[in-house]
This record gives C-alpha cells, structure tokens and sequence, in this order.
C-alpha cells in the first residue's frame, strides 16, 4: 500500500499519502516530539511523524493531526485519535 509513497523519500508532500485516506482507515504513526523540523516520513512501510512541538497538554498531538490530515489531503476535522493520545505510537482513524 505505502510502495509508491517510499520512492519520494525523505518529507512527503501535500496529499501524498491520500491513498490511504478511505472512511474507517486505520493509519498508525510513530511520532518524535521536539523535533528539528516538522515532517512526515515513510521507512519500511512504517509512517514517522516528527513534530517541533514539546508533548505536553495535547500539544504535539494536534500538530500531528495536522500533519498527517494535510499528507493524506482531508480536513483534520475527519482525523480521530484512537489510541495512543500520551504514547508516541499513535492510530488515527479517518472518518
């Protein structure tokens, strides 16, 4: 599913994930808070997000959901956490 995706290496670009954005996709993500940069990389088929955000009070939470809505091009608003909301391996479930 990610094959096409790990070609471009490196930060994905706007909507390049959108093939994985289906109602009731399940997407997983390792997310690295305190990052130098915020961006979205695929290794091995395992999608990490790196955010500039400390993780505290949601913080970097939601600039994750940021992220990853603006990568799969949806409106963050159909990204829901469903688990991880403290833990760095986070599931979002678009709906």
């Amino acid at each position: 599913m990610l094959n096409h995706v790990r070609k471009l290496g490196g930060c994905l670009d706007k909507g390049a994930l959108s093939q994985l954005a289906e109602d009731g996709a399940e997407i997983a993500v390792r997310v690295t808070p305190k990052a130098s940069r915020n961006r979205i990389t695929v290794e091995d088929s395992n999608i990490r997000v790196y955010v500039t955000t400390v993780p505290e009070g949601g913080k970097a939470t939601k600039e994750v959901a940021k992220l990853l809505a603006k990568a799969l091009g949806v409106p963050k608003t159909r990204l829901t956490l469903i688990r991880g909301a403290t833990s760095r391996d986070k599931v979002f479930r678009i709906g």
